[in-house]
């Protein structure tokens, strides 16, 4: 097919790169053999739905066969639906409700993939004629058992990022070839996409188990995200980086996303709670006000990953954390729309996804992803190796309690101090009383008496609790039970030293004991 033919289009009109990828995909088209399977990679944003939109036109004048599209959520349903209606192709949607005695007065029909495997199981809905097949999100290996019923058709699946859903079903175990299109840096470069300013916040996640789908399992993500620490951490960071703006918040739980809820409530902000258990009427409620509010603020959990598009979205945060880069890009992706007076958005992290994938629209090499997943997955690094790099930050409410301390000697290096300590000859356990004179040194320099520090050692216990774990990787024995006596020692010693050494310390810092009651 020509570029000319290309551009003679009914609808939207096409940006270069969109009209590229059209040329590159019926080159192949042409070329291949019989049930050829093609993926194409463009990233979110950057058009997929116009692309095989355009592609269906042009194959249905040229070929004079059949076309199916297949999405796995309703919403996506009807957005290709419309949109193939803007490119002129008539066309059926095969939904759950879905009467097919029409069946032969189209040549396009959008299917939901559960339903489709279900009249395709009944024999109740005629593929013979069915020359190409495409697959939105071609990630969710959903689709695969499709693959059966269509083995003389061409099969394009499209995707942001060519990783399956489910790392023991890897793509190009499904796909003879992969086509990546423009890059996130290059669309963010031509102003297609706007430009992501991430903001990473360190969360402590070696609480998170895996489940067997290879990412974090709900219920030990809510443990974690619905405490006081977590919360406040999320409220904080939403006041410092996105306060006014219009604000997606993702987490991994309903009742997370309810705790956030509450949150932003009794802070007087305006917030909605979305997910999977609201009704139509509802959810479109929601989405109408979240539209024409200005800061309104959404917490929800996955149902806005996909088939959501509110291109007025100035603030992601992330406030949960996965091990999917295709779920870390989806997210992200929900603040990359480019209008008038937006050119750059807020990603705020608070599950160290950063860290474990780097930067969206980082430049990654999506052939070798597609050839050698396992290659990239075992590379990643693991939370272990993320928070050993991390600095323990006091919460903003207790960091003010020691205002006499300088922000640099709030911190103590218990790796650096172990090295030189086990250099230096001595017993590990060295590291631990040093630690507990730094706490103790910090404690008195911000009080008048020995009550007084007693009350603020007791407010280290996040600190406390994170030297006495890297302490334990130093030393190589990190069992539950030998850390929790650890722990429990450690504070018997602090208030013990604190007690015996309370005027020596006070007059060693201020250069006079402490004021006599």
């Amino acid at each position: 097919m020509s570029n000319t033919e290309i551009k003679n289009k009914v609808g939207k009109s096409l940006y270069d790169y969109q009209k590229e990828a059209l040329f590159n995909i019926f080159k192949s088209f042409e070329n291949a053999p019989e049930n050829y399977h093609l993926l194409y990679q463009l990233p979110t944003g950057g058009g997929k739905t116009v692309i095989f939109s355009e592609i269906t036109r042009q194959y249905l004048k040229h070929y004079q066969k059949k076309v199916v599209i297949m999405t796995h959520r309703i919403e996506l349903c009807k957005q290709t639906a419309r949109m193939l209606g803007e490119f002129g192709v008539e066309n059926k949607i095969i939904d759950s409700k879905a009467s097919l005695d029409d069946q032969g007065d189209y040549d396009c029909f959008v299917a939901m993939v559960e339903t489709l495997n279900n009249r395709l199981n009944d024999d109740i809905l005629d593929i013979s004629d069915v020359g190409l097949v495409i697959i939105d999100e071609a990630h969710y290996n959903s689709f695969t058992k499709l693959f059966k019923f269509f083995n003389k058709s061409f099969i394009l699946g499209v995707t942001a990022t060519p990783l399956s859903s489910n790392i023991k079903m890897p793509m190009k175990d499904n796909y003879d070839e992969l086509i990546a299109g423009e890059s996130i840096a290059t669309l963010i470069q031509n102003e297609y996409l706007a430009k992501a300013n991430i903001y990473s916040y360190n969360v402590g996640l070696t609480s998170l188990e895996v489940g067997a789908n290879g990412d974090y399992t709900v219920k030990s993500s809510e443990d974690l995200y619905t405490n006081t620490n977590m919360l406040s951490k999320l409220l904080q960071a939403y006041e410092e980086r996105a306060k006014g703006t219009k604000t997606l918040i993702f987490n991994n739980g309903i009742n997370t996303s309810l705790y956030v809820y509450d949150t932003f409530k009794r802070a007087g902000l305006p917030i909605a709670h979305l997910d999977n258990t609201n009704t139509k009427k509802e959810r479109d409620k929601i989405l109408k006000w979240f539209n024409e509010t200005p800061n309104a603020i959404i917490t929800s959990v996955s149902i806005l990953t996909t088939g959501f598009d509110e291109p007025s979205v100035q603030s992601i945060i992330l406030n949960r954390a996965t091990k999917s880069l295709t779920l870390y890009y989806q997210m992200i992706g929900r603040g990359s729309r480019i209008i008038p007076g937006k050119s750059t958005f807020n990603v705020i992290d608070l599950g160290n996804n950063f860290h474990r994938f780097g930067p969206w629209g980082a430049d990654l090499d999506w052939q070798k992803m597609f050839r050698a997943p396992n290659f990239y997955l075992d590379n990643l690094l693991t939370d272990e190796d993320i928070e050993s790099t991390f600095r323990y930050e006091l919460p903003e409410e207790v960091k003010k309690e020691f205002s006499n301390t300088k922000e640099e000697d709030l911190y103590f290096d218990v790796k650096k101090v172990y090295v030189n300590t086990i250099q230096s000859g001595q017993s590990s356990k060295k590291v631990l009383e040093k630690s507990i004179e730094h706490h103790a040194k910090m404690c008195i320099e911000n009080s008048e008496d020995v009550f007084d520090a007693l009350l603020l050692a007791k407010k280290l216990g996040g600190d406390i609790d994170d030297r006495i774990h890297r302490y334990s990787k130093c030393i190589c024995k990190s069992t539950h039970n030998f850390i929790d006596w650890l722990q429990d020692d450690y504070r018997k010693k602090l208030n013990s030293y604190l007690r015996n050494n309370f005027d020596e310390v006070y007059e060693q810092v201020f250069g006079h004991p402490p004021p006599e009651e």
